[in-house]
């Protein structure tokens, strides 16, 4: 069997992320500012770009404050469990194919769902 993750690159998983937060520029998610420099990139992710606001002063990342912000997966997990959400799969055919317990995928979708919900109702 295909693994999907392997075939999935992290810097466009990052690329699509930064892209579909911030379709015309950096925004800070703590004050809306678009004042923002580059500050490297994360310790254990090489493709995470940090950040920090020239107006308010905070460091945040490409994550910082969405659904994918904290968790232990690589965002190339995320980013297939959301496309197979998409194809319509089960949890459990989803847990096959990510070679996760069924409890993981479950919890993985339902935050990705409350997620969309919410970036939905912000941007209506």
């Amino acid at each position: 069997m295909v693994n999907l993750e392997q075939l999935i690159d992290d810097a466009k998983c990052y690329e699509v992320v930064r892209d579909l937060r911030w379709p015309d520029q950096v925004t800070c998610p703590h004050c809306g500012s678009h004042q923002i420099q580059k500050r490297g990139h994360h310790d254990r992710y090489s493709y995470r770009q940090r950040y920090v606001c020239q107006s308010c002063t905070q460091q945040f990342d490409d994550l910082t404050s969405t659904v994918l912000e904290g968790h232990h997966r690589p965002l190339r997990t995320w980013v297939v469990c959301l496309y197979l959400m998409g194809l319509n799969l089960s949890n459990e055919q989803i847990a096959a194919e990510l070679d996760l317990p069924v409890s993981e995928a479950q919890d993985m979708t339902e935050q990705l769902r409350v997620g969309i919900v919410v970036k939905k109702s912000l941007s209506s």
